[in-house]
């Protein structure tokens, strides 16, 4: 009975078993969230998601180091569309390398290693990060339906929409993971205790109110963003289809399928994890096994590699930029490789009246040139020679007039109802 109370008493040391021996990976999840442990996953499980973590954090890293490099390189990328895909490459790349390698190296040992602060400093900063990341394809997907919907091409040298964009963006963020450090809710333990995020499990008013209040403002409503804009941009290309040639025609099923593959990665990137952060806080305590609320991180997790495919290498201007990098060459001369972000077309389509249906024309293709109307006065008039050089002038300026006059009559007013140009 002695020797019984002296193990029991032991096991309870600060230094686990006889011996003193290291802590285990059940005390440190005691030491961090100051509560009962989870059913932690098996050698091999933890295996398993050291691999994943360590395949998500260097292709994380090297891709969107890659981004930042090309940016920096090359003058012709330095745009106000592509200053938004940077901002996302960025957080991406601070989240391989502020937040994947201490995940990794828990795994690797399965149980938290850097604790308490350590594990409130992870959640915080994975969680602003990650956010940052939504809120910026929401951002990002509005600036393109702004462009779209303006009637002429924009300026591309006006940085201050895209400034402000990407301080929104940050500061957005900011504002709803700082509440946890203050008291509302707050960041703890995930999963089988080597990761770490805002407290999903604790069911009381306080942790409620704020997990209801980020599923609803950093993933519903970014993602409503992002849906309704993509959906005006597919709309209004499908109302000049009847218009468009062969290759506008490609450019719509391309900007079609960019479209349909950012809806589809958003979703399973972040939609699981939100509904198992929702199933946590509002279902039974032990309704996710480990493995069930780990799979939903590392699909959050591999945002920062999906991101910088859809958004960054599908572009042309980084693609070309790509290429030359590789080749150590100049890029490519074309015309996506303006000092501005262009709109890959410009669809104008005008109606008369119920029977014209013609593209409109510039303002001055309807205008004779000077030349022409030179040229047909000449004809005109070389039976009988000018009496004097300026009676000739005289008679050719009127003719010109006369002729810019009848013209402009003659030709029927268009009526602009749609303009619509996208982004590739």
């Amino acid at each position: 009975m002695i020797v019984c109370n002296v193990s029991l008493s032991c096991a309870h040391c600060p230094g686990g078993g006889a011996g003193g021996t290291a802590a285990t990976g059940t005390d440190a999840y005691e030491e961090v969230s100051g509560s009962l442990p989870p059913p932690t996953l098996s050698p091999r499980g933890h295996l398993v998601v050291a691999v994943c973590l360590g395949f998500i954090g260097t292709f994380g890293f090297l891709s969107n180091f890659l981004v930042m490099a090309l940016f920096c390189r090359y003058r012709a990328l330095r745009t106000p569309m592509n200053l938004l895909l940077v901002s996302i490459s960025a957080s991406d790349l601070l989240v391989s390398m502020l937040g994947t390698p201490f995940s990794f190296a828990a795994s690797t040992q399965g149980r938290w290693l850097i604790g308490r602060a350590g594990c409130v400093w992870y959640g915080f900063v994975n969680a602003c990060l990650g956010i940052v990341s939504l809120i910026s394809l929401a951002v990002l997907s509005y600036e393109r339906y702004c462009t779209m919907m303006k009637p002429t091409i924009a300026d591309g040298r006006d940085f201050r929409p895209a400034l402000v964009g990407i301080c929104f963006s940050w500061l957005y963020s900011m504002a709803w993971t700082v509440p946890p450090l203050l008291g509302w809710s707050k960041y703890g333990p995930e999963g089988p205790g080597t990761t770490c995020s805002v407290d999903w499990k604790t069911q009381t008013p306080n942790n409620i109110s704020y997990i209801v209040c980020l599923f609803t403002f950093c993933l519903v409503l970014p993602f409503g963003v992002i849906l309704y804009s993509y959906g005006k941009l597919l709309q209004a290309i499908r109302q000049v289809r009847g218009v468009s040639s062969v290759v506008t025609r490609h450019r719509e099923q391309r900007v079609l399928l960019m479209v349909v593959m950012m809806v589809v990665c958003y979703l399973v990137c972040w939609l699981p994890y939100g509904v198992a952060a929702l199933l946590s806080t509002f279902g039974p305590r032990d309704l996710l096994t480990p493995e069930a609320s780990i799979t939903p991180s590392l699909l959050a997790k591999f945002s920062t590699v999906i991101n910088p495919f859809i958004y960054i290498f599908m572009n042309k201007q980084f693609y070309r930029c790509f290429r030359a990098l590789l080749s150590c060459s100049v890029p490519e001369r074309g015309s996506t490789l303006k000092t501005f972000s262009r709109p890959t077309k410009t669809l104008r389509t005008v109606r008369h009246d119920k029977e014209y249906h013609v593209s409109a024309p510039a303002p001055s293709s309807a205008l004779p040139t000077p030349d022409s109307i030179h040229r047909s006065s000449q004809g005109a008039n070389h039976v009988s020679p000018s009496p004097s050089p300026s009676l000739s002038n005289r008679r050719s300026a009127a003719s010109q007039t006369a002729a810019a006059a009848a013209a402009a009559a003659n030709t029927p007013k268009p009526k602009l109802i749609l303009v619509a140009h996208y982004r590739e």
